[in-house]
């Protein structure tokens, strides 16, 4: 495990690094002054060039790059050219929101794609199946901001029931903070299951006919046992893959989705520091999701040995 684990690691850190040197180049070549964005259209040109000096602007690209990677290996990610505050400080306020609407998506998601996929494999072949497929075909090509939109209209302004936006922190009022993650979460989360309940429905069919599914039936395995102690755990392994791949999709709806419900997390964070220019805020949230995300893939690997007791890691 340790050898696997370091393997992992070692193919793992050269793509953070490159990540970050793309991000960093395309951030910085992309129009757009940083001063001027800070100090406005009404700025003369010796503040403009004093204040470049001043965040280093005037360096070589590669100079830049190094310095702020020196500084990020720290924990230091610099501060926001738009208010001065340092960027740790911003990312430690929206991180554990998003984190908070992407579990929640998550859950949203397994508790749609799971009894779905379990009823279309139940009546397969059937106009059930075939109408479970149709759903999931519709859900996941409606895009997320339509599916938010939507919801607004229906549970807020017609029947009330929840409110249209906002934040409420879990420690200060459970019950507050639970009615304002139900819409985002489950318009962020309802492509992801649609995914997970097509790749489930299929590795449960293709499980269905395999030998050993053949050898339980034959020892008078009730149809239950087959698809739930046999078939469902063996297929768990392609949709693990699935979800952790789907990963990215959460982080990348979560900009939409945050920006309808007024989600003060990652997303809204990143879209906000984009449209004002504020390069530091933009590099250090991106690469943040880009570690998490390799994260995740990566103990999306060591999860296989969980389902699969036959997995060994060399």
């Amino acid at each position: 495990m340790a050898r696997f684990v370091a393997g992992r690691l070692a193919q793992v850190l050269p793509v953070i690094a490159l990540v970050s040197i793309v991000v960093f180049s395309i951030i910085h070549l992309a129009p757009g002054d940083p001063a001027f964005a800070i100090l406005g259209p009404n700025a003369l040109p010796d503040q403009l060039t004093a204040l470049r000096a001043d965040l280093g602007l005037n360096r070589p690209l590669a100079v830049q790059y190094v310095v702020w990677m020196a500084h990020v290996l720290r924990g230091d990610f610099g501060r926001s050219y738009l208010n001065g505050f340092p960027v740790a400080q911003l990312l430690g306020r929206a991180w554990p929101v998003t984190l908070q609407l992407t579990l929640g998506a998550l859950v949203l998601a397994l508790l749609l794609a799971v009894p779905l996929a379990l009823l279309a494999v139940r009546f397969r072949r059937t106009w059930i199946d075939g109408a479970v497929v149709a759903i999931l075909s519709v859900a996941y090509a409606t895009p997320t901001f339509w599916v938010g939109i939507l919801l607004v209209f229906l549970f807020s302004v017609r029947l009330g029931w929840l409110p249209p936006s906002g934040y409420v922190p879990p420690a200060e009022a459970p019950a507050a903070a639970l009615r304002t993650l139900v819409m985002p979460a489950f318009a962020l989360g309802l492509g992801v299951g649609a995914v997970l309940a097509r790749f489930l429905r299929g590795a449960i069919l293709e499980e269905m006919g395999r030998e050993y599914v053949r050898t339980a039936r034959s020892k008078g395995a009730s149809e239950r046992t087959v698809v739930y102690r046999h078939a469902m755990r063996n297929a768990l392994i392609p949709v693990v893959t699935v979800l952790g791949l789907q990963f990215g999709t959460f982080m990348g709806g979560a900009v939409l989705t945050e920006a309808i419900f007024g989600v003060p997390g990652m997303g809204r964070l990143l879209w906000n520091s984009v449209i004002v220019r504020d390069y530091t805020v933009v590099q250090a949230a991106i690469l943040l999701t880009a570690v998490v995300f390799v994260t995740i893939n990566l103990l999306t690997d060591l999860s296989y040995g969980l389902l699969d007791p036959r997995i060994h890691y060399q």
